[in-house]
């Protein structure tokens, strides 16, 4: 059955997910990343992208994915069409990954953003990396030169942090710097490996 030992790892935009990520992956942790997949398979069927949204959001064959964002962030319907289209593919080949690693019977992490606004994935258990808004609003404008709105959008496009947070089976902390990063990420594995008798 697949999902059977998978922890779902999401958080808002700019929390500081790839990091955890890698502090993670450094103690030994299988991982799946749904935005990797998404990215793939935005670029194997960037024809059907095309066909849907327009031509100019494809460059080279293809998907702009920065211009598709601005499109998408800034347009419920048309975020919704690319959802409708893109989550069924994406779940597809994270059950066949996360098949996969069941078979290893430890503990993985499945990175999903919106594991909680899609309500798709039969995951029992769930990390939520957290940063106040404010620090989202910052690290965002800071690491991608999006404007003020422009963050704004990414960050109005995902389930409020404050509300992942009440549903998370483990938070960690990442309002703090890199040290206190680790000591969440640390404390957060010895739970886990306690949960799953290891």
């Amino acid at each position: 059955m697949a999902f059977e030992y998978a922890i779902a790892l999401t958080g808002g935009i700019a929390t500081g997910k790839s990091s955890t990520t890698a502090m993670f992956m450094l103690y030994g942790f299988k991982f799946i990343d749904a935005d990797k997949i998404a990215h793939a398979l935005l670029d194997a069927h960037a024809h059907r992208i095309g066909e849907i949204f327009g031509q100019e959001y494809l460059s080279e064959g293809k998907v702009n994915r920065k211009k598709l964002g601005g499109l998408i962030f800034g347009n419920p319907q048309k975020k919704k069409e690319l959802e409708n289209f893109l989550h069924p593919l994406i779940y597809k080949a994270i059950e066949q990954e996360a098949i996969h690693l069941d078979g290893f019977k430890k503990p993985y992490i499945i990175d999903i953003p919106l594991f909680f606004e899609t309500s798709r994935y039969p995951i029992a258990q769930s990390i939520v990396v957290y940063a106040t808004k404010a620090q989202q609003l910052e690290r965002l404008i800071k690491r991608e030169g999006f404007t003020t709105q422009e963050a704004l959008n990414r960050i109005d496009a995902q389930m409020d942090i404050e509300a992942k947070k009440q549903k998370a089976t483990y938070i960690i902390d990442n309002s703090r710097d890199i040290k206190h990063l680790q000591r969440e990420c640390e404390r957060v594995k010895e739970e886990i490996l306690e949960a799953f008798h290891l």
